[in-house]
């Protein structure tokens, strides 16, 4: 048994069994990853894949669990990697981020700025997403780091840091009669057709709950999943807009009015997560410590129940 097959066999799992893609991934031949699998099964004798013809079309039940094995080798394999990067090299390296387009738009660049000047040998690469996608990336080790609003505290090999609340405001253009509304209400808001983000993207799925819990049914007209297409339609008339307070700038949206609807809605909680068995690079908890500054070296380690 090899590494190199154990590679082989994860790589094809995680390109839903295409070989030929994997084999790009690997850069080696489709034949060649097709024969270390062959080996590796004939070894153990055991079928890890299912297959019709030479297709691959399944995974069998000791397959599963012999990939389950293969992807934690292959993390811990990275794991020394970058154990090894640390100690001898200690500003290169990738960090690789998963966000929601929210979070990348309005919340990060400051501190993407202040990390590419302390760290400017270290390549970052930023993958969007909706909030499942980005918890699912971080936790099958595509990415170093998920920011997102949902969803990514559901899983349980990740440990989630809270990094800041953040609420809701509604955009209209200057003269709507809505801005003639007084304080609005959740009752106020079903008059109007309502533009926000898709229910499965930062925090839609806490207004979908809010407007249940109160017995009403707001009017979505369109939803989306980045908040400048919410304000595009907004300024052509065709509904009201809500989203993220973060997302309104006065100077930038001068075209539209803002109204605080952060009474009407609970807080909504951004959590910053990784794998709780992943090594982290010095860089990674700097990345952290930009994004939530309670989170510093100690703090996290804490966290991930790292001794010092």
């Amino acid at each position: 048994m090899k590494l190199q097959q154990l590679r082989y066999l994860h790589e094809v799992a995680r390109q839903d069994l295409n070989i030929t893609n994997a084999a790009e991934v690997l850069f080696t031949s489709q034949p060649g990853v097709s024969k270390q699998i062959q080996l590796f099964e004939e070894e153990i004798g055991l079928q890890v894949f299912l297959r019709n013809g030479k297709r691959l079309t399944g995974i069998t039940e000791p397959g599963q669990q012999i990939l389950s094995l293969a992807a934690k080798v292959m993390h811990d394999v990275d794991n020394i990697k970058r154990v090894g990067d640390e100690f001898s090299n200690v500003e290169t390296g990738t960090l690789t981020i998963a966000t929601t387009h929210t979070q990348a738009r309005y919340k990060l660049p400051t501190a993407i700025k202040a990390f590419m000047t302390a760290y400017p040998h270290v390549k970052l690469n930023i993958h969007q997403g909706n909030p499942s996608q980005v918890a699912e990336q971080v936790s099958i080790g595509d990415a170093d780091i998920g920011i997102a609003t949902e969803y990514i505290s559901d899983f349980e090999n990740l440990l989630c840091l809270p990094c800041y609340q953040w609420n809701r405001c509604v955009v209209v253009p200057h003269g709507h009669p809505l801005l003639l509304e007084g304080e609005l209400t959740l009752e106020k808001l079903t008059a109007y057709p309502l533009i926000t983000y898709d229910f499965g993207y930062t925090g839609g799925s806490l207004v979908s709950k809010t407007f249940s819990d109160a017995g009403l049914s707001p009017n979505v007209v369109l939803t989306a999943i980045d908040a400048d297409v919410i304000k595009t339609y907004v300024t052509l008339g065709l509904g009201v807009g809500l989203l993220a307070n973060m997302a309104y700038d006065p100077e930038r949206d001068a075209n539209l009015a803002m109204v605080d609807v952060s009474h009407l809605f609970p807080n909504s909680t951004t959590y910053l997560g990784v794998r709780k068995d992943a090594f982290l690079r010095g860089y990674m908890y700097g990345f952290i410590e930009l994004i939530a500054p309670h989170f510093n070296r100690q703090a996290v380690n804490a966290a991930l129940k790292i001794s010092a």
